[in-house]
């Protein structure tokens, strides 16, 4: 094996940065990945995916090594809008340096992970050489801020349809909250997105006994499933919330009783809790506002993205935790917090744990990752694959 050329993790996240990769389109930025890691030795497949009311969407799994057990890491090159770039103090696609800090769209969530983890790799390359006893791969996508349908559950199908497994990985998410490295993710809460659309009789506002308001039925319906803890939590997982995020009338008339209000909301449930067992619960106490002989007055429409789950304590986290350690000097705390993450796809095919940047400021005007968190995390992973692949 030649000897693999050094990556710097700033200028890697920088030029990722430079692709405008907003979901779903791959701006240049898997192009780019994947000709770093040709360069390192990896055999590349880019995999397009397609489904019937969803865009296309690219992908790429790359792969270092035959045998062995295969080492993942799983991230997605996507970003999300970045809005008026007006508001932003420097350009969101063009990766500038401001004081210590590098400020760009993505460097957090998440190609700054993914610069820092190619530089690691290069790093334990030049150190092992190829023949270290096992295999390295990437899954990256770019659907995990869309439809998360076209990505990583199809290059995981495709995997096991050749016959390929994963034995660990490691998801690039921003999982640290004040300091890097103070948490990494074990689990995930699951989550379920509701509309709750309450019918009423329309009428002037002057007889309200000849109509059925049902903004007044909803506000109380809503009340009854805010005003209840769900569950106290549990050893790994914070207590399940429920945050309505929108009331809806449409009615632009302050003498109109209207027909129809709506409302729609978001459970972030622990392992206390299925989808359906949320569902289940919210029905329950809806069905308590129904009047006799009136039929349901209500239609209620979910949406599982995801279940809660959780890799327990083991070696993976163990780890990770003192790749951690040895770079920052923190004993990270295992958390479940959070948004959903691609982990819950990969968490049926092998033990997870997620490890990144800063999350204060994913998916804000001005995402930017200090200069020395790029490098420490880098040194991180590299402290990982070291660990792993240990002689």
């Amino acid at each position: 094996m030649t000897v693999p050329p050094e990556i710097d993790p700033v200028e890697l996240t920088r030029a990722l940065i430079r692709c405008p990769s907003i979901t779903p389109e791959e701006g240049g930025a898997l192009g780019l990945l994947q000709g770093v890691l040709r360069g390192l030795g990896f055999t590349c497949h880019r995999l397009k995916f397609s489904e019937s009311g969803t865009p296309d969407v690219d992908n790429l799994y790359a792969r270092l090594g035959e045998t062995g057990r295969n080492f993942c890491y799983a991230g997605h090159t996507d970003v999300v809008p970045h809005g008026d770039p007006a508001d932003w103090s420097a350009d969101p696609f063009a990766a500038e340096i401001v004081g210590d800090d590098l400020i760009g769209r993505g460097a957090v969530d998440m190609k700054g992970s993914i610069g820092g983890f190619a530089a690691a790799v290069a790093g334990f390359l030049k150190a092992r050489g190829g023949d270290f006893g096992g295999s390295i791969s990437l899954l990256i996508t770019g659907d995990e801020e869309g439809p998360a349908i076209n990505g990583t559950p199809k290059v995981l199908k495709w995997l096991s349809e050749r016959g390929e497994r994963l034995d660990a990985c490691l998801v690039g998410e921003p999982t640290s909250d004040r300091r890097l490295g103070d948490t990494i993710k074990i689990g995930r809460r699951g989550s379920v997105s509701g509309r709750l659309s309450v019918h009423g009789t329309q009428g002037h506002v002057a007889y309200p006994q000849l109509a059925d308001n049902p903004i007044h039925r909803l506000v109380r319906m809503l009340e009854a499933v805010t005003g209840e803890a769900m569950d106290q939590g549990s050893d790994h997982f914070p207590p399940t919330s429920l945050q309505v995020t929108s009331i809806d009338v449409g009615n632009p008339t302050g003498n109109l009783i209207p027909a129809k209000a709506q409302a729609a909301f978001n459970v972030r449930f622990n392992d206390r809790f299925t989808g359906e067992g949320v569902i289940e619960w919210l029905r329950e106490r809806f069905e308590r506002f129904v009047e006799p002989g009136q039929g349901a007055r209500y239609d209620l429409e979910t949406r599982i993205s995801g279940d809660s789950f959780l890799c327990p304590p083991g070696p993976l986290s163990d780890l990770v935790s003192q790749a951690v350690e040895s770079v920052t000097g923190l004993v990270p705390e295992l958390g479940t917090t959070g948004g959903t993450s691609d982990a819950r796809f990969i968490k049926d095919h092998c033990p997870i744990v997620e490890l990144g940047l800063l999350n204060a400021t994913a998916h804000k005007v001005d995402e930017r990752a200090a200069l020395t968190d790029l490098r420490d995390l880098s040194a991180i992973y590299r402290a990982v694959l070291d660990g792993y692949f240990a002689p």
